[in-house]
Formats: structure tokens, C-alpha cells, sequence
């Protein structure tokens, strides 16, 4: 076709082709897990990088897949509190940005073991279907590290998320 303007892959579009092909993998679903771990981390970076499930009717979230498997293993379970980053996230389903140490002390308990892996910002991002947030990725990394742009980003992995953790 005359005119037509030629195929320019966006910057994203490699990494979140490699999840969606981790999709196809029978080692579900740690390999869609992975792949998105891998591909965050070179898209936006993270030190610590986990995925929760949620349970609204019990209020619990449940750690699926996280890359400090020492730290933070996968398996672990707490009840969600009620507060502003419960609400933020899981009720409205909306990004969260803690920018800071004091940021990440205002809303979570274990912030001396976040601060002990040398993370002091985080990034969560709620995977949502059907106006229900079903879990969230968690991105933490140095002060400041994360912004506005950086959810919009991670938005799409948040959501290729979703059937590896339906399934899980």
C-alpha cells in the first residue's frame, strides 16, 4: 500500500510479546510469573518484585510469586487492613506510589524488612477484572524510583497477569 507508514515496534512491545508467550507454557503459573518479573525489571527496574492474590470476601491477600523468595516466599498470607492504601488499591483499584521510607512506614507493617532490602520506594499496581481488584503487582526499589508514568506501564502486566492468577 502506497503511503503507508512502515512497522515501528514501540520500546514495550518485545517485553510484553515475552509474557504473552509465557502464556503457553505448561509450567503455569510460575512462567507467566517470571516473565513478567523479567520483563518489569528491565522495562522500569525493581529490587523486590512480588504478586499478590486478593480475596475480597475474606479480606486476605496471599503472596503468589516473588523474586527475595528468602525474604518474602511465595505462600505467605496476611489479612488486609483497612486504610488508605486498601482503599486506594483494592477498593478503587488505583496505582499506588510510596515515594519515600516515610511513605512505605505510613502503610505497611513490615517496612523494616522492606528498608532491610535496601528498597525505600514501591510501586503497586492492582490487577482488576470486572470492577474487582483480584490481586496486584508489587514493584519496590530505591527512593523516588517510581512515578505516574511508570504505573501507566505497568498497567498491561498487571493485566496479562490475570489468567496465570486466576489459575493459580
Amino acid at each position: 500500500m502506497s503511503g503507508a507508514r512502515p512497522f515501528r515496534p514501540a520500546v514495550a512491545v518485545p517485553a510484553l510479546n515475552a509474557v504473552a508467550r509465557a502464556h503457553e507454557a505448561p509450567s503455569q503459573p510460575q512462567a507467566v510469573f517470571a516473565a513478567v518479573d523479567h520483563a518489569l525489571a528491565g522495562e522500569i527496574g525493581h529490587r523486590l518484585f512480588t504478586i499478590l492474590s486478593y480475596d475480597p470476601d475474606s479480606g486476605v491477600a496471599t503472596r503468589l510469586y516473588s523474586n527475595l523468595p528468602d525474604a518474602y516466599p511465595a505462600g505467605g498470607s496476611k489479612t488486609v487492613m483497612p486504610g488508605p492504601w486498601t482503599d486506594t488499591v483494592l477498593a478503587r483499584g488505583e496505582c499506588y506510589i510510596g515515594y519515600t521510607p516515610d511513605d512505605l512506614r505510613s502503610v505497611f507493617a513490615d517496612h523494616e524488612l522492606i528498608a532491610s532490602l535496601d528498597c525505600q520506594s514501591v510501586l503497586n499496581v492492582p490487577i482488576r477484572w470486572r470492577g474487582r481488584t483480584w490481586g496486584s503487582l508489587n514493584l519496590l526499589h530505591a527512593e523516588c524510583w517510581y512515578g505516574p508514568d511508570d504505573a501507566i506501564a505497568c498497567r498491561p502486566y498487571a493485566q496479562l497477569v490475570l489468567p496465570a492468577l486466576c489459575c493459580a
